[in-house]
Parts: C-alpha cells; sequence; structure tokens
C-alpha cells in the first residue's frame, strides 16, 4: 500500500536566506554576503555569494558543505541555487 505524505509548502525570499547566513556563528566573521531570488520572485531559486575568511584554506566542497549545513532546512524547500564562496 502506498501512503502519501503531505509536504508543507514554504515559501524563502532572498532576504531571509541573507539573515540566516549573515546570523550563522558557523560563517563568522562575514565580510559579505548577496543573495537574489533568480526565480523571479517566487523564492524556489538563489543566487548566492559569500566571503568570509572562515573559507581559508578549505576546499570548494567543505566550504560548500559549510554553507549547506547551515541552510539544511531551507534547501528542502527550494528548488536549487547557485554558490560561490570566497575567503577576500
Amino acid at each position: 500500500m502506498l501512503r502519501v505524505v503531505p509536504r508543507l509548502l514554504v515559501s524563502y525570499t532572498a532576504a531571509d536566506i541573507q539573515a540566516k547566513l549573515q546570523s550563522s556563528e558557523a560563517l563568522q566573521p562575514v565580510r559579505s554576503i548577496k543573495v537574489v531570488d533568480a526565480s523571479a520572485g517566487c523564492g524556489s531559486f538563489f543566487n548566492i555569494d559569500i566571503v568570509s575568511p572562515v573559507f581559508q584554506g578549505k576546499t570548494l566542497i567543505q566550504q560548500h558543505r559549510l554553507v549547506n549545513g547551515v541552510l539544511k532546512d531551507e534547501i528542502s524547500a527550494i528548488h536549487g541555487f547557485t554558490l560561490n564562496t570566497k575567503s577576500k
């Protein structure tokens, strides 16, 4: 028997994502964060640019896993995002 479980529909704005990243202890000190809703305002796809010295010495995969950990709840509710991380 197949059981269908309804999924909660949650919508996020670029400001929501940016605030979550800015307040994260894991990314401090944050030099710059830019989040753009690339889905014409529906909140399903974002372009994210983050500059933080915490990325220094980490591989690109480690940097992205760090950000993905911060956004784990949001990731399940959005379609996707592009992520650019820099240490300087």
